[in-house]
């Protein structure tokens, strides 16, 4: 499933944020790249452990925890904190797939990456190319997206990123392990929870509800897994 989730940051949130990226220290992305990755990209980003990368991360992550589209599409059971990386001067990363699991550096936790996310931090009018492609059965896909919207899709995607010829691309990417494993049973609970929440609106005493909410928590309860 390939969502936008839209206004994930405020725009108080977006300026302190930026602020916080412009002034920090970045390196070589291939410190977070695979071996075969590694062939591909050429970017810079912030240490996974840096205090910058810490402070932004967790404003995300508190944002992210009371966006109910997001909770909707996603069901989270572990999330990766949130790395951030800055494309310029032709920095571009070629196609790959995210590894499938991710270990939390200086700790135990490992996470299998069911679902990816990128949130852009720079608007589409300020950097020249710096494109989200994403394949997948249905075709390709292109993503510019505004600052603090952000880009949900499959793990198990061919993407790549596009050269950026001017200007900068800001932006946070990581994971998260689902309790729903299967992008299909995650997209069919997803339609399933949005037309409820519909039909909610519109008549919150029809019949139907409390019998189709059972259906919906029934369906989870045989594929969820933590």
């Amino acid at each position: 499933m390939l969502l936008k989730i839209p206004s994930v940051l405020s725009k108080e949130q977006l300026v302190h944020g930026r602020a916080v990226l412009e002034a920090a220290e970045w390196i070589d992305g291939n410190v977070t790249a695979g071996y075969q990755s590694s062939q591909e990209k050429n970017n810079i980003q912030l240490p996974e452990e840096s205090a910058a990368a810490r402070e932004v991360g967790d404003m995300i992550l508190g944002s992210l925890a009371t966006q109910l589209t997001f909770m909707s599409a996603a069901l989270p059971c572990k999330i990766f904190p949130p790395l951030f990386n800055c494309y310029q001067n032709g920095h571009a990363f070629g196609a790959h797939v995210d590894n499938a699991v991710r270990y939390v550096k200086g700790t135990p936790v490992k996470i299998r990456t069911d679902i990816s996310m990128t949130l852009f931090f720079s608007e589409p009018d300020e950097y020249e190319g710096g494109e989200l492609v994403i394949e997948d059965t249905y075709g390709t896909h292109k993503a510019k997206l505004a600052a603090g919207d952000m880009l949900l899709y499959p793990s198990t995607s061919l993407h790549h990123v596009t050269p950026v010829t001017r200007g900068r691309r800001l932006a946070s990417f990581f994971w998260l392990e689902s309790m729903v494993r299967s992008d299909e049973q995650r997209r069919l609970l997803f339609d399933m929870d949005m037309s409820l929440q519909r039909i909610r609106i519109e008549n919150s005493d029809h019949k139907e509800l409390v019998p189709l909410t059972a259906v919906y928590h029934n369906l989870l309860r045989q594929w969820v897994s933590t």
